[in-house]
């Protein structure tokens, strides 16, 4: 088979009956005006003369010889040009389906290259008509005769089939699909119809379709075997789909339905069919409702249905397609009971979680929530916007949006880290949110339409409760550093006191240094309590609790208010029924009201009004305050509220830290309110400010309730009678003591002290000298006056390792810390005294005193 194209086997046509008539009509009509024109001149031959017909004969001669010329080079041609034919041709072969054109008796006009390729055809011989070829495959014939015969009626046709092995008799293809069309039609150069035949090779487009069925099969059969009911209606409300399970639970046979046969309206009672009718989109539109009404049955029976009813509307405000989910509510049946059960968990699960949780598409777009989501971003997020499909990047923070986007691309590359987003509002910066965005699982379905689930938390209670640790190690760190200044300043002031006293018992009023003496211990007493407001902060300060009454305390404190506020200043004092008991110290809680009604007055320069409001709080109301740090108990409430100016929110937040202070230079050290801060946080209380500026301020104090014990009372009461007994005490004695002090000053007063009142002192500068004169003095030691803070060994070391030796020893303990801030690291049945610094001569000796004559 030769395919260089001039010996092409594939003819143009092969057969062309109408090309030489046209030839022969041609050279007849020649032959025929040549015969005349002989004829004629025989006729005329003797009146033209026999040179007149030589010259007309030479004429002809010449003209026929120029035409036959003109015909031989091309010049002249008596059938049209085959250029047409030619493209003809070759757009036909460049087609990938074979096309044969037959007349009406079977004779072949044309093959293409396809049909030859396809049927196995290498020269003009092998070529066979459609008919003749598949004459012999009973999978063909009855198509080949179908065709055939509209063919002979005029009329086009088509048809598939499958052979068992393709045309060309290829060993190597297994069964093949084929696609035949045929038609009539007709040709100038033809008079009878011709019929073209179109062959193509289907097999591949079969296969795909075979797929495509196979996965379509699978899908309706699992959908028909769906535990809820399914249906697709038109425009018109018939039913064009319904799986098994509905037509089961209707008791209809599937078998004989009939798409469009039937209608929603013939399977629903009463006015349920007005009800899915009111459903309706807005043009463009799709909407879904949940409608829950009565399904007929087969048997007459109405069966509670749910319907999730979907509507769409095309642009031009058409009906389109409606599809319905069907939800079997019929208590009588367990698959249904369970099917309810199943559904109102996962319900309850995805909408009762307190995480929020959204579907993205590859874009950012909000496909579907669950109703945390809605709830946290109620003022972004609505019914409405999931309808307009807004972008997930609304509501995070146009700062990280950027985060957002690139966390979105990792998960729609299905990358498995999730890093979680810290962002705020956008139009609340002290929301803060927290975005996990999550890929979506690949189980082998290509999700198009998601491109990742994104959980979002509110993290606004975390974030405030990292502020308060922050701020409270902050508190705590400037605390430590208070109480060690205070420590060492103790110190300094109790060498101070003491050398005054000294100087005093030598020196009478009416000499000239005594004034100047006074102002030293008095400007030393100032300083001992700014250091007494340093360690109310730290909590490291000396309380001496009692059990109080708040209703006596305020109504006895409440003339010295009403000095402090001034006249401009109103002051309302409001006790609550049957305030329970608190345990405090007098002192310090009446400097903590001081201070606040102080800082009031101050912030009401034009006047105003200061009410003091006392009531019980049970432990069931605690939480309605919504105070972070307030534990769970019972509290007496102490509020002082005022109708000043307020503090600023920045200013708020600082108002309890030491030295920090709005006042100008010089009208105050800033350590008031961290002193009132210190004092109920010793106590066992809480303290919390509201302020709103121009509305005034609010402080609410929450002390421990006390329930009394018959033993903390005897106590208290013999404190009490102790105290009234102290005036007029004799403070000499002859008592051998141990005087253990690091700081010179204060031991070299001590032992000035004690020594003028009689008493033997041994002074050492460390718990280890001190250990030394206890051994050489063979332990003839009556009692021993130690400080808490010294190096090499402390006090609390030191009380342990002379017990070993005379477990019965009195001790005293001296420190500018509260007693609480060592006595836990003592054995539970040490016996010792303690002295707050900084202190006097007379207090040293007091103490002292008290402690020997304490009995055993």
């Amino acid at each position: 088979m030769a395919n260089d194209g001039s010996h092409d086997f594939y003819p143009a046509p092969v057969v062309d009956h109408a090309g030489g008539s046209r030839v022969i009509r041609r050279l007849m009509f020649f032959a025929i005006f040549l015969g005349l024109l002989t004829l004629a001149l025989g006729l005329f031959r003797d009146q033209l003369g026999e040179r007149v017909l030589l010259g007309i004969l030479g004429l002809l001669a010449m003209v026929g010889v120029g035409y036959l010329f003109a015909s031989a080079i091309g010049f002249l041609q008596i059938a049209p040009s085959e250029t047409s034919d030619h493209l003809a041709k070759s757009l036909v072969n460049s087609m990938d389906f074979g096309l044969i054109v037959t007349d009406t008796s079977g004779r072949i006009i044309y093959a293409n290259r396809a049909y030859a390729e396809m049927t196995g055809a290498t020269g003009l011989t092998d070529l066979r008509t459609i008919e003749t070829l598949l004459a012999d495959v009973p999978e063909a014939a009855a198509t080949i005769q179908r065709i055939s015969l509209m063919l002979r009626d005029g009329k086009a046709s088509d048809g598939e089939f499958r052979v068992a092995g393709s045309l060309d008799n290829n060993p190597s293809s297994g069964a093949r699909w084929y696609r035949l069309r045929a038609r009539p039609f007709r040709s100038p150069d033809h008079s009878e119809p011709l019929q073209a035949w179109e062959l193509a090779d289907i097999s591949t487009e079969r296969a795909e379709q075979e797929r495509f069925f196979l996965d379509l099969q699978k899908a309706i059969d699992h959908l028909d075997h769906a535990p809820t009911g399914f249906l697709a209606a038109n425009a018109e409300g018939r039913i064009t789909y319904l799986n098994a399970t509905l037509a089961d639970w209707l008791g209809y046979d599937l078998a004989s339905f009939t798409s469009g046969s039937l209608r929603i309206a013939d399977f629903v009672a009463g006015e349920g069919a007005s009800l899915i009718r009111s459903v309706k989109a807005d043009p463009g539109t799709t909407r879904t409702a949940t409608l829950d009404l009565d399904m007929m049955t087969a048997s007459g029976k109405a069966l509670p249905v749910r319907f999730l009813h979907r509507v769409t509307t095309s642009r031009d405000g058409q009906h389109g397609m409606t599809r319905s989910i069907v939800l079997n509510r019929e208590t009588g049946e367990d698959a249904s009971a369970e099917l309810r059960a199943s559904e109102t968990r996962f319900t309850r699960f995805f909408n009762s979680t307190p995480m929020a949780i959204a579907s993205v598409d590859r874009s950012g777009r909000i496909l579907r929530t669950n109703a945390p989501f809605l709830s946290l971003f109620g003022g972004v997020v609505d019914a409405d916007a999931l309808e307009r499909k807004i972008r997930m990047d609304q509501v995070v923070h146009e700062r990280d949006r950027a985060a957002f986007a690139t966390a979105l691309e990792k998960a729609k590359a299905r990358q498995a880290e999730i890093a979680p987003i810290e962002t705020v509002m956008p139009d609340n910066e002290e929301r803060h949110m927290r975005f996990y965005v999550s890929p979506i699982v690949d189980d082998g379905r290509d999700e198009a339409d998601e491109g990742a689930i994104v959980y979002a938390v509110e993290t606004t209670e975390q974030k405030a409760l990292e502020a308060q640790m922050a701020q409270s190690q902050k508190m705590q760190a400037v605390g430590q550093l208070a109480g060690g200044i205070a420590h060492d300043f103790n110190n300094v002031l109790t060498a101070i006191i003491m050398a005054a006293d000294l100087l005093l018992a030598n020196h009478r009023p009416s000499d000239s240094s005594f004034p100047d003496i006074m102002n030293i211990k008095q400007n030393a007493n100032r300083a001992a309590s700014l250091v007494r407001q340093l360690l109310a902060f730290s909590r490291r300060q000396t309380l001496r609790p009692q059990v109080l009454n708040l209703t006596d305390v305020l109504a006895d404190l409440r003339m010295l208010l009403t000095r402090l506020v001034g006249t401009e200043i109103s002051l309302k004092v409001e006790h609550g029924q049957d305030i329970w008991p608190i345990r405090a110290d007098i002192g310090q809680f009446e400097q903590v009201v001081v201070n606040l009604a102080v800082n009031a007055r101050d912030a009401m320069p034009d006047g105003g009004a200061i009410a003091i409001r006392t009531r019980n709080i049970l432990q069931s109301e605690v939480p309605s305050f919504q105070y972070r740090e307030l534990e769970p108990g019972d509290y007496v409430l102490i509020e002082v509220a005022d109708t000043g100016t307020g503090i600023a929110p920045d200013v708020l937040k600082k108002i309890f830290e030491p030295f920090f202070t709005t006042k100008d230079v010089g009208k105050g050290t800033g350590l008031g309110l961290s002193m009132v801060y210190g004092i109920i946080k010793q106590t066992g209380g809480f303290i919390f400010c509201e302020s709103e500026l121009g509305a005034g301020t609010t402080f609410r104090i929450f002390l421990p309730r006390h329930v009394p014990e018959v033993k903390a009372d005897m106590s208290a009461a013999a404190e009490t009678t102790a105290a009234q007994k102290e005036k007029g005490k004799d403070l000499s004695g002859s008592a051998h003591v141990l005087l253990v002090e690091d700081e010179d000053a204060v031991r070299m007063g001590g032992v000035r002290a004690l020594t003028s009142r009689g008493y033997t002192v041994h002074e050492a500068s460390s718990g280890v000298e001190a250990l030394e004169i206890f051994h050489e003095l063979d332990g003839a030691i009556d009692i021993v006056v130690s400080d808490v803070v010294m190096p090499e060994m402390d006090g609390p070391t030191l009380l342990g390792e002379l017990r070993k030796a005379r477990p019965d020893i009195k001790f005293i303990f001296v420190s500018g810390y509260a007693e609480d801030a060592f006595a836990k690291n003592l054995p539970a049945d040490a016996q010792f005294g303690f002295l707050p610094k900084p202190f006097s001569l007379k207090q040293l000796a007091t103490v002292v005193k008290e402690m020997l004559e304490k009995e055993e």
